[in-house]
């Protein structure tokens, strides 16, 4: 029997990626990847995976919201046109399972919407956009749990900025960017931002 699925409620995007300290409007931005680099980087990935994968059999993907989700259904677009073979595609909310709930409260709950027949046995590929401290990917292993018991999971991001605080590490990397602390790595998708680009916000004396 299928695990049960969480409400699904409507999501509320945010203007920018939560992946480093808040930034001002004013704040001058340096571009890391142009809209054809970040499609270079998805075909990258999608190649990766099929090879580790040894082909599309068994997968899936789950966006982690907001810009996850948009860039799984372009992983999976791209795995088709490579494999001839559609691969189910998601969206997997973390909200309730992330740990600093009691510091910031107030947060809009996403929609997590499984492909038909859940995750039991499959090879979850989880999609996200930035990499940064691990902590989301640890609420998104959480909340995993609660659906079922897939054969594996595996982490794709367009960007690892590093600085760690748990042992996570992404299987797939779009691009490598080391960052400071004080710098804010800013990612637009097209369907939530209206273009494609990543950028570096602040950091500079």
């Amino acid at each position: 029997m299928s695990p049960a699925r969480p409400e699904i409620v409507p999501a509320a995007s945010s203007p920018v990626s939560p992946s480093g300290p808040p930034g001002t409007p004013d704040e001058p931005a340096r571009s890391v990847l142009e809209p054809a680099e970040i499609t270079r980087a998805l075909s990258r990935i999608a190649h990766e995976i099929l090879e580790r994968n040894k082909g599309a059999g068994g997968l899936i993907l789950l966006g982690i919201p907001t810009r996850g989700v948009p860039l799984a259904r372009r992983l999976a677009l791209r795995l088709a046109e490579i494999e001839g073979t559609d691969v189910p595609v998601g969206a997997l909310d973390i909200t309730m399972h992330r740990d600093d709930l009691r510091r910031q409260p107030v947060r809009a709950i996403a929609a997590t919407q499984l492909p038909d027949g859940g995750i039991d046995d499959r090879v979850v590929v989880l999609v996200d956009d930035v990499l940064y401290s691990g902590r989301t990917i640890r609420a998104a292993l959480d909340a995993l749990s609660d659906l079922g018991r897939p054969r594996a999971v595996r982490l794709a991001v367009l960007v690892d900025r590093g600085h760690r605080e748990l042992p996570i590490r992404a299987d797939y990397v779009g691009k490598n960017l080391p960052t400071s602390h004080l710098e804010r790595v800013r990612v637009q998708v097209r369907e939530v931002d209206g273009e494609d680009s990543v950028s570096i916000v602040g950091g500079l004396s």
